[in-house]
């Protein structure tokens, strides 16, 4: 695989992660990113293992295959390695990203690796659909959509939420999450992530699910979504939930 020349916020996470899927290019970036914020690695463990606690606790309902948009590098404590038994179809829409992930993946019968854009599902490969999420549209599945919501306006979010939530089968599950306010207080920060970064005020997050309904545990803090003990001691910068696809 030819290194690259341009970093990747996946492979920077994975960085932060203390994952071994980076190249030089993304450690400059991520350290960078730090001068003007401060640490991330706690920032984004907490942030994938609120995505471990969210897996396990769909799959404890049943679930056994989920789809995954915006998935990144598909290593430390991912979907496939939160919930072994699981099959899973990780998706993205960086071919550099897919390319990577398959490679990883390239020995697994239980997870797969396509392109995937999360505000257009028709965009998904059939044949990897049905593979990894069998029974999609007839059983419950699992919609992983993490990391999303800040890089889509409200209209846009809301509707792909809901186009979502017709094309899933109901006791699917939705785990999401949004990113606070919390780089308001770093501008320099906040300038590297973009035009089409949204930062969001916390009461605004659960109208934007429309008819996902949230878990009794609401839109919280992502540190405090079922901890596993005391909840780890970070910046408020993402919270998330687990949303259900009702019967009706």
């Amino acid at each position: 695989m030819v290194e690259p020349d341009q970093p990747s916020t996946a492979r920077m996470i994975d960085f932060w992660l203390g994952g071994e899927h980076h190249y030089p290019v993304d450690v400059a970036a991520a350290r960078a990113f730090e001068q003007a914020y401060g640490p991330c690695a706690p920032v984004f463990r907490a942030l994938r293992a609120f995505l471990g606690r969210a897996v396990r606790g769909i799959a404890a309902t049943g679930v056994d295959s989920f789809l995954v948009f915006g998935a990144g590098v598909p290593t430390m404590g991912n979907v496939h390695e939160a919930v072994p038994e699981a099959t899973v179809l990780y998706t993205d829409v960086d071919p550099v990203t897919i390319r990577l992930g398959q490679r990883i993946l390239a020995g697994s019968d239980r997870a797969g690796y396509g392109f995937g854009d999360a505000t257009d599902i028709g965009t998904l490969d059939p044949a990897l659909l049905h593979r990894f999420v069998p029974g999609w549209g007839r059983r419950p599945v699992g919609v992983v959509f993490l990391g999303l919501a800040a890089f889509l306006d409200d209209e846009t979010l809301a509707r792909t939420l809901d186009e979502l939530y017709a094309a899933v089968a109901p006791g699917s599950h939705l785990a999401i999450d949004f990113d606070t306010e919390e780089l308001a207080g770093h501008p320099e920060a906040l300038a590297m992530m973009g035009p089409a970064f949204r930062m969001r005020a916390p009461a605004s997050f659960g109208p934007l699910l429309g008819r996902w309904t949230p878990t009794a545990e609401g839109v919280v803090p992502v540190t405090e979504w079922r901890p596993d003990g005391p909840p780890a001691q970070v910046p408020d910068a993402f919270h998330g939930a687990v949303a259900v696809r009702s019967a009706g």
